[in-house]
């Protein structure tokens, strides 16, 4: 069976992918499992073994990072929770300082994007911006976009949020590599935000209306956990995460005894997120312990819809990886030499079609991960390279058709033709900033 052939099947299973999610509003988990059956029919494989490899891959990829969407997903809704996202919103004002409003919007939302959803901590942390945008006389609009392009930059590129983990589950990537290029990758993601907020949005003028001063909000909440304990459950598991990379180098600075033994248990990813949780627990206060079973369940809840997702983003994978696609398009694609311009595409077409931010990430990384010999990203950087690229064309561009979208247009109080032109602007930015990085980057490493 020729390439041309199977390489149209799965141009117009993704044609029917898009549709089926975008304009019949089916869920991407039933869209995803059938359109990974279809596939690996059309093309040829026994219908035994389609299904075969349907369960394989969606067991596979949730086998190696289910436990960490969960365990991520539960240290964010506690976090939300206790007002640890409050704490490290205000400590962060403190540094910057109030003149610098617009960056600090921008570092609060790069911050909290880690281990909190977007959507959710733009609604934690809109009252902040509107009190800020109050006090430093600063359009809501220039506050709102700082703080949507800060969110997103880390939402994008920097695991524990789900859809890097799930790139790197997928691609085979070492996650502390892949959380340690996010962050140095998603740094000119938000400083290119920041300059499109204060040039762009700055021409829009929305009163700010808050409700609360910063001060009113943090009493507000009551008695708040400290600066240290608000961000320990997050910066704990990050640093044993990338200290295990560290114990596996070749060059074994560690050594090779108990001790690098130790530091790779302790540093995997799911033995650090769930010490992750312990020390988030930490934080709920003992008038709220009764509640405490509430609030992991609502994690566990919040956490559902991505692991199905993202199994069923392993079964669409598993299905590619067993047919000959790679050996018949490699030739064609050294040719072209774009690298990883590739990802960034495919993931920036799914996105803008089909709204959701994640499961472009997943789908993407699905396609990509049998093509990496012929990409030539084989090495940890070079598939955190392309995990930076697949995330970049996952950000362009939030639109109608984004949740995200109307959460950031909707707490920020911008008409939809202004929300366009700011955060839909901003997320384009963002992303064509992004794998610009990314491919100077892949230059130089790879």
């Amino acid at each position: 069976m020729s390439g041309l052939f199977m390489g149209s099947v799965i141009l117009l299973a993704v044609i029917a992918m898009i549709l089926a999610i975008s304009k019949f509003k089916q869920h991407p988990f039933l869209v995803l499992v059938l359109v990974s059956i279809f596939v690996g029919l059309v093309c040829g494989m026994p219908a035994a073994k389609v299904l075969s490899t349907v369960k394989n891959g969606f067991g596979g990829i949730l086998s190696s990072i289910g436990i960490v969407i969960v365990a991520g997903t539960i240290i964010g809704t506690i976090l939300e929770k206790t007002g640890a996202a409050l704490v490290m919103a205000n400590t962060i004002l403190k540094c910057v300082g109030k003149a610098r409003s617009v960056l600090t919007m921008g570092i609060t939302g790069y911050v909290t994007g880690i281990p909190v959803f977007c959507d959710s901590g733009f609604v934690i942390l809109s009252p902040i911006a509107r009190a800020l945008a109050d006090r430093s006389n600063v359009s809501l609009a220039v506050m709102g976009t700082a703080l949507s392009a800060g969110l997103y930059a880390t939402h994008c590129l920097v695991p524990p949020t789900p859809g890097p983990i799930a790139m790197a589950g997928t691609l085979n990537a070492d996650l502390g590599t892949v959380i340690l290029v996010g962050l140095v990758t998603s740094v000119p993601a938000m400083l290119s935000g920041l300059v499109y907020a204060k040039h762009v949005a700055s021409k829009f003028d929305i009163p700010a209306n808050p409700e609360f001063t910063v001060e009113e909000l943090m009493e507000k909440y009551g008695r708040l956990p400290g600066v240290v304990h608000s961000f320990a459950p997050i910066v704990l598991p990050i640093i044993l995460i990338a200290l295990k990379s560290v114990a596996d180098f070749p060059s074994h600075p560690f050594g090779a005894g108990a001790f690098r033994s130790f530091m790779s248990f302790i540093g995997d990813p799911v033995t650090a997120l769930i010490i992750g949780i312990f020390v988030a627990m930490t934080l709920i206060p003992v008038s709220e312990k009764e509640n405490s079973f509430a609030w992991m369940c609502d994690g566990v809840l919040n956490s559902a819809s991505i692991l199905v997702i993202t199994g069923a983003g392993g079964s669409f994978g598993a299905i590619l990886k067993s047919l000959p696609l790679a050996d018949a398009l490699s030739s064609t694609l050294l040719s072209l030499s774009i690298g990883v311009f590739l990802p960034f595409i495919i993931s920036a077409l799914l996105k803008t079609a089909m709204g959701a931010s994640t499961v472009a990430m997943i789908v993407t990384s699905a396609m990509v991960a049998p093509l990496m010999p012929s990409l030539g990203f084989t090495s940890e950087i070079g598939k955190a390279l392309v995990i930076m690229a697949i995330g970049a064309g996952s950000m362009c561009v939030s639109h109608a058709n984004d949740s995200y979208f109307w959460v950031v247009s909707q707490f920020s109080d911008m008409p939809t033709n202004v929300a366009y032109k700011c955060q839909t602007g901003v997320t384009f930015v963002e992303g064509i900033v992004t794998v610009a990085f990314v491919y100077i980057l892949s230059l130089i490493f790879c």
